[in-house]
């Protein structure tokens, strides 16, 4: 089972990322970045398991870059503990 699977245990898989890489005195601007990066390759070749993650990808492929960015950001804040 993957942690897509659930959108529970996906939240909770990103928050204990972002906490270690915070704990290791990552910059918010690279987890920013590196969230960008992996909701772009989710978005171009992984198929959502779940409704949260449908909605996200439907608004990914209408997102600008720059909104695209803002829901990256905004899905740190909603998984940061």
């Amino acid at each position: 089972m993957s942690v897509l699977d659930n959108w529970q245990d996906w939240k909770r898989f990103l928050g204990n990322k972002m906490d270690n890489a915070l704990e290791r005195g990552m910059p918010d601007e690279a987890i920013n970045k590196l969230a960008f990066e992996i909701g772009d390759y989710l978005h171009a070749n992984v198929d959502p398991k779940n409704e949260q993650e449908r909605v996200l990808s439907d608004l990914w492929s209408v997102a600008s870059e720059t909104e695209q960015k803002a829901l990256a950001s905004c899905m740190m804040k909603l998984v940061h503990k």
